[in-house]
C-alpha cells in the first residue's frame, strides 16, 4: 500500500495534538479538555475526518452530551462512572439510570512519546484515572499510532493500545450496564460515536449477517463496520473497527448501533465483569480503519483482511 506524509502539531496551550495526512487534518487528540464533571472528563479524538476532510464523528450530541468523537472510557468501575451521564443500577425501587455523584475523570500525567517520521505518527500518553472522591484508582499508558494513509484509495488507520494498571488497594470490578442488569447494553471501553448522517447506516460485521445492528450486538466477530452517506457532501464513508485483543479472560463483544445513532464499541466487559486485582494490568489493543467511500460486504472484506491485527 502506498503512503503519504503525516504531520503532527502540538498546541500546548490548547492541550491538543493534531494529525494531518494528505494535507487534511484527520484527527485532533484533545488530552486535557475543559469538561463538566457530569461528563466524566477524559481525552477524546475530535474532529475525526476522512482523507478528503469529511466528518466521521460527532461531539457532545444532544442525546448524550458525554459522547465525544472517539474516546477510551469505562462505564462501571466498582461504583465509579468514567463514562459520563447517569449510571445504570439494579434498584431499588426498580432498574434504571440514576444520576449519581460518582463521576471519575482521566487526568493527563505526561507524554512518553510524540513522534512523526512522515510515514506514521505516534503518541504515547500516561494518565491517571481519578475517582469522584479524588482517589487514584488506575494508571494508564495508551499509545495512538496513525498510519497507512493511502490517498489513492482514501484510507487511513489508527491503532489504539492501552494498559490500565490497578493502583487501588482493592480489586476493581470492571463492568457495564449489562453486567448490572440491562440486557444488550454492554458498553464500556473504546467508544466511537458516528456523525448524525450515519443514523440508520449499513452495519457489516465479521461472522454476522447483514440484517442490521441488532445481530451484531453482543457478537464476538473479529471486526465490525458502519458505512453511510454524509450530509452536505455528495459521498459517503466507512468506519471499520477491529475487536483486537484483551489480556483479560473475558471475550471482547460488540456494542453496536445504527439507530437511534451510529456507534461501535469493542467492549471488554459486555456481559461479564473483569476483576482487576491490585497491581494487575488490563491490556487492550484495537485498530480502526477509515475509508473515504461507502462499501458493502464484498468490498469491505478484502480491506478487513489487509488490515487485520
Amino acid at each position: 500500500m502506498s503512503e503519504t506524509g503525516f504531520h503532527l502539531r502540538h498546541d500546548v496551550q490548547a492541550a491538543a495534538l493534531t494529525v494531518t495526512a494528505a494535507d487534511t487534518p484527520i484527527a485532533t487528540y484533545n488530552y486535557r479538555p475543559d469538561t463538566s464533571r457530569e461528563e466524566s472528563p477524559k481525552p477524546y479524538i475530535y474532529p475525526l475526518r476522512t482523507l478528503s476532510g469529511a466528518p466521521l464523528a460527532v461531539y457532545r450530541p444532544w442525546d448524550h452530551r458525554w459522547h465525544k468523537g472517539l474516546q477510551m472510557t469505562l462505564s462501571h468501575v466498582s461504583g465509579q462512572n468514567f463514562w459520563g451521564g447517569p449510571t445504570f443500577e439494579q434498584g431499588p425501587p426498580e432498574p434504571g439510570y440514576v444520576w449519581r455523584d460518582n463521576h471519575g475523570s482521566q487526568r493527563h500525567h505526561a507524554f512518553d512519546r510524540i513522534d512523526c517520521d512522515g510515514t506514521e505518527a505516534t503518541i504515547t500518553h500516561r494518565l491517571h484515572w481519578v475517582t469522584s472522591t479524588d482517589e487514584n484508582w488506575l494508571a494508564e499508558i495508551r499509545t495512538l499510532r496513525f498510519h497507512g494513509a493511502d490517498p489513492a484509495r482514501g484510507i487511513w488507520a489508527l491503532d489504539f493500545t492501552t494498559e490500565l494498571t490497578n493502583t487501588h488497594t482493592q480489586t476493581l470490578e470492571l463492568g457495564s450496564p449489562t453486567t448490572h442488569g440491562r440486557p444488550q447494553a454492554g458498553y464500556t471501553g473504546l467508544f466511537w460515536r458516528g456523525p448524525r448522517a450515519f443514523t440508520c447506516a449499513r452495519v457489516i460485521a465479521d461472522g454476522v449477517g447483514d440484517d442490521g445492528s441488532e445481530d451484531v450486538m453482543g457478537s464476538t466477530g473479529a471486526w465490525a463496520a458502519i458505512s453511510g452517506e454524509h450530509d452536505e457532501v455528495d459521498a459517503g464513508a466507512t468506519v471499520l473497527v477491529y475487536a483486537g485483543t484483551s489480556s483479560a479472560n473475558v471475550p471482547i463483544k460488540w456494542f453496536s448501533r445504527s439507530e437511534p445513532y451510529a456507534c461501535l464499541n469493542p467492549s471488554p466487559a459486555f456481559d461479564t465483569e473483569i476483576d482487576l486485582h491490585p497491581g494487575q494490568a488490563l491490556t487492550l489493543r484495537h485498530r480502526l480503519v477509515f475509508i473515504d467511500h461507502e462499501t458493502d460486504r464484498p468490498g469491505l472484506e478484502p480491506i478487513a483482511r489487509e488490515f487485520a491485527l
